[in-house]
């Protein structure tokens, strides 16, 4: 079983399209939190992440980081263990 994915994201963000499309690809269900819409939820978003861009990418409580955080973990090898695809 998988932990919840959870990215925190805008409607206007090329990064988190990227961000999107790589979990969709992999088959992984996610929360997607838009803090362009509600600006508590941006606030939780710095919180949780202590950064203010976006997308910032949660898999259970492990922070993963943007979407170039991300694919630096699927280049290495590592994405589809931290999503529990392996």
């Amino acid at each position: 079983m998988t932990a919840e994915v959870v990215i925190y994201s805008t409607g206007f963000c090329p990064y988190c399209v990227r961000a999107r499309k790589l979990l969709e690809a992999k088959g992984v269900q996610f929360k997607e939190i838009r803090v362009d819409r509600d600006a508590k939820e941006r606030q939780e978003m710095e919180t949780r992440s202590g950064r203010r861009s976006v997308p910032q990418i949660f898999v259970g409580e492990l922070h993963v980081g943007g979407f170039d955080d991300m694919w630096a973990l699927e280049r290495g090898g590592k994405l589809n263990q931290i999503l529990g695809l392996e």
